[in-house]
């Protein structure tokens, strides 16, 4: 369904829709599920440990290091045939266990569509399995939850939406109800909220126009699907590399043999089996021997150092290769920092009553300093009123799971965190001055007010 919904105003996209404000019955949503099938990302089948290791094996040098063990048990050369198996086997064990990891670690990534959905079927307001989304259903949104589909807005109250996930914006988009006139990017597209992302404040209602792989998510997955794997420049030097040296080597194994049968005959005037047979074995030798055994065991090592300090800098490699990949970067363009960041704001600094105070600490982590002139803060009168408004004018929530999180948006939220610095607590707060009223922010206003 790639009707431009955010140019249709309210009416017609229910028109459109065939829906209603009081969302699908049962029976409609039943027959639009077998019709536009699940709300679900389509994965393909993930690459099995079997073929993971079997991988490890493809590279034309280790192809000719097979040929060598081959050769070597013909020729009855068992010791140099155990030897350079082991070698094999050791460097593709290696391989296997690094990329097993990454590719294990890709997996638990992969979560971004949720699990749940609060929707309105029959005027009646209930919660599903996001899976059972379809085009029509009028769907719930409030702070804190994940968009589980693609949709119009048709209701908004302070709604603002992270869309790092899709467009790499780091800041929360505000959302509105307004139709747009024209054709317009989805970065541009205010009234639309997607699949995976989230609702960093205020609720919502939306009608949902697409699921599973017609949603901009769903069609991202299907491109990212569809790139085909191109040979590193390090895979391409070692293929180019392995060829050359396979023709070398035959080369100078013709010519030994050829000379050697040559200089036979003409000394001779005949050639003897028992001799052709040595002349052979002599340049089968010759080709082993010029075989370098611990070129890939050498490039795996390597390789996976390059992968151990990417990961000590959170960075999964998905394949080895890929590491000296990013050392031939010399240029990487982004067009949104979010994709480049951890997508956290942190408060730095303060201005009160004409003193700038720095704040110390990272990310959301609620542990720092108030230092004014170098010195720490002993008296924090001047900037507690400060901060407390900043707690209590908020609707940013900070949750400890593993690690400190901020559900909300980032700037509330690092406001939120400069507060429980000083060791104010929201909850204690709100005992003391409970809230009474809100204003949202709103464009015009360029401001949020609460009342205690």
């Amino acid at each position: 369904m790639d009707k431009n919904y955010y140019s249709l105003n309210e009416k017609e996209v229910l028109g459109s829709l065939k829906t209603s404000k009081q969302g699908l019955t049962e029976e409609e949503s039943a027959d639009r599920l077998g019709k536009y099938g699940t709300n679900e990302i389509k994965k393909t089948k993930g690459i099995s440990p079997f073929k993971i290791f079997v991988r490890q094996f493809t590279s034309f040098i280790t192809i000719i290091l097979l040929i060598a063990i081959a050769i070597s048990l013909l020729m009855g050369e068992k010791l140099d045939a155990i030897v350079i198996s082991i070698i094999v086997v050791l460097n593709g064990l290696f391989g296997f266990v690094q990329e097993y990891k990454a590719e294990k670690a890709i997996e638990a990534l992969k979560k971004l569509t949720a699990l749940r959905a609060r929707v309105i079927r029959a005027g009646i307001e209930k919660e599903i399995d996001s899976k059972e989304l379809v085009p029509g259903d009028i769907i719930l949104l409030e702070t804190g939850s994940k968009v589980p589909a693609d949709g119009r807005l048709i209701y908004v109250s302070g709604l603002e939406i992270d869309e790092a996930s899709l467009t790499g914006e780091s800041v929360p988009l505000k959302k509105s109800t307004a139709a747009a006139a024209g054709k317009i990017s989805v970065n541009d597209q205010k009234n639309m909220v997607f699949m995976g992302t989230n609702v960093t404040k205020g609720h919502a209602r939306a009608i949902v126009t697409n699921t599973g792989m017609s949603t901009e998510m769903g069609k991202i997955a299907e491109l990212v699907q569809e790139v085909k794997e191109k040979l590193t420049p390090l895979q391409e030097k070692l293929k180019q590399f392995g060829k050359w040296l396979g023709y070398v080597t035959i080369g100078i194994c013709i010519i030994v043999f050829g000379v050697g049968i040559l200089r036979e005959y003409l000394r001779s005037g005949f050639l003897e089996v028992d001799y052709v047979s040595e002349m052979f074995l002599a340049s089968v030798a010759l080709a082993i021997a010029a075989i370098p055994e611990g070129l890939p065991a050498i490039v795996t090592i390597s390789l996976a150092l390059g992968v151990r300090k990417m990961v000590k800098q959170n960075a999964l490699i998905r394949q080895l290769p890929a590491v000296e990949t990013l050392g031939c970067t010399n240029v990487i363009c982004s067009d949104k920092t979010g994709t480049l960041t951890k997508n956290e704001m942190t408060v730095r600094e303060l201005y009160t009553n004409n003193t700038l105070i720095k704040v110390t600490g990272n990310g959301y982590i609620p542990d720092g300093k108030f230092i004014d002139a170098g010195r720490k803060i002993i008296d924090t009168g001047s900037i507690k009123l400060l901060l407390e408004i900043g707690s209590l004018c908020n609707e940013s929530r900070l949750i400890y799971d593993e690690k400190w999180k901020i559900f909300g948006d980032p700037t509330e939220g690092a406001l939120l965190v400069s507060a429980e610095k000083l060791g104010l607590k929201r909850t204690l707060l709100e005992k003391d001055l409970p809230q009474i009223d809100v204003i949202p922010f709103d464009s015009e206003r360029k401001a949020m007010t609460t009342i205690h």
